[in-house]
């Protein structure tokens, strides 16, 4: 029997709530998979910051490397905005993401068909709808130094962030974005701001060395990243995978969920490379949506987001991929059979709360497992 160790990092705000249906399906999974999964449930964020005045501790940090996959929540909330800045709750993503080295940020955009009306575009734009992007989550502007607010001598304070780049992080999400392609409709689509930033410059051209060397089998574009999120509302569909970095990335992903109609609807995998032995990677697997704190503790979170990560996590890290494609079939089950949270509803339609949502799923799972 194959086993697993996960680390489940609940968060703050909703993230407790939907990480509780996580665990539900686990507790599914034990049942009727074949596998055996372990949990370890450790604080992050505001929470944790609550309890040890820092955003994430160390024992944390040592049982996120040795799990097979860290099950993240969501950090953050007006509670904790004045707390210092190193120790923000947002600052334990960031330190899982740098000391885990989970440089490729993977995150779908999918449009269920019951949920086309939803989006707020047009049907026909966003029907059908299959884009991944890729984005480069430890280097950029986001980790670059100098970072700082220094005060001038008149007086004046002045704020830097710098981005950096070198042509190993480039070429490493690149041959993610290829590898990734290849798998699907075979397109790249890398985005950049090489008209104004030197590393827009470096990126576009490790890219296209890298497809001229060694994917010339996959169709590659170039686009600026401004018009690339133009085109992204214009017409998402003529992408397939988007690749970018950390800061473009950030904002685009964000675009991209918003065209399937709720960001409680996307999950989201952050990966290192693979060891060089077991081939095994390092991941972190999260929804897009943020802690929502003005709806916590109120069972309106929409779970299926934070479901589908675990989703991810069987298919990236257990090579679980019946058990993987099982849980994307219920969801869309139970979104066919008209089953809405409140960030899915229309107007005068019945929902449903997390638990509920949760119910659901758990129910379309058994029954197509038989």
């Amino acid at each position: 029997m194959a086993s697993f160790n996960l680390q489940l990092l609940p968060g703050d705000g909703i993230g407790p709530e939907v990480m509780a249906e996580v665990g539900r399906v686990i507790d599914w999974l034990n049942a009727n998979s074949g596998a055996k999964f372990e949990t370890e449930t450790d604080l992050v964020g505001g929470s944790c910051y609550d309890a040890h005045s820092v955003s994430i501790t160390e024992d944390a940090i040592k049982r996120a490397d040795q799990s097979d996959a860290v099950i993240f929540g969501a950090v953050g909330g007006p509670k904790w905005d004045s707390v210092p800045y190193d120790v923000r709750p947002e600052a334990g993503l960031l330190r899982l993401r740098k000391d885990l080295d989970l440089f490729a940020n993977l995150r779908p955009a999918i449009c269920y068909p019951a949920l086309a009306n939803a989006s707020s575009l047009k049907p026909e734009v966003i029907e059908g709808l299959d884009i991944l992007i890729l984005r480069e989550l430890t280097g950029g502007v986001y980790f670059g130094e100098p970072k700082e607010v220094v005060t001038l001598e008149s007086g004046e304070k002045r704020a830097v962030d710098t981005q950096l780049y070198t042509t190993h992080e480039i070429e490493r999400i690149a041959r993610v974005a290829f590898e990734l392609a290849r798998t699907r409709a075979n397109k790249v689509t890398s985005m950049e701001k090489r008209n104004v930033m030197r590393s827009g410059v470096l990126w576009n051209q490790v890219v296209t060395e890298l497809h001229a060397a060694e994917y010339t089998d996959v169709e590659l574009e170039h686009m600026l990243a401004d018009a690339g999120g133009m085109q992204l509302v214009r017409w998402p569909k003529q992408f397939d995978v988007i690749v970018t970095d950390n800061l473009f990335g950030d904002m685009l992903s964000d675009v991209a969920a918003m065209l399937t109609g709720s960001l409680g609807m996307l999950p989201s995998a952050s990966l290192g490379a693979p060891h060089p032995v077991t081939l095994k990677r390092k991941s972190l697997y999260e929804p897009v949506h943020g802690s929502a704190p003005d709806i916590a503790g109120e069972g309106k979170a929409n779970p299926i987001a934070m479901i589908a990560s675990l989703g991810m996590a069987l298919r990236y890290s257990c090579d679980m991929g019946e058990a993987a494609d099982l849980v994307d079939a219920a969801i869309a089950d139970v979104l066919a059979e008209g089953v809405r949270t409140a960030d899915l509803a229309t107007e005068g339609q019945n929902t449903v709360s997390t638990r509920e949502m949760g119910d659901a799923i758990l129910a379309a799972m058994s029954k197509r497992a038989g």
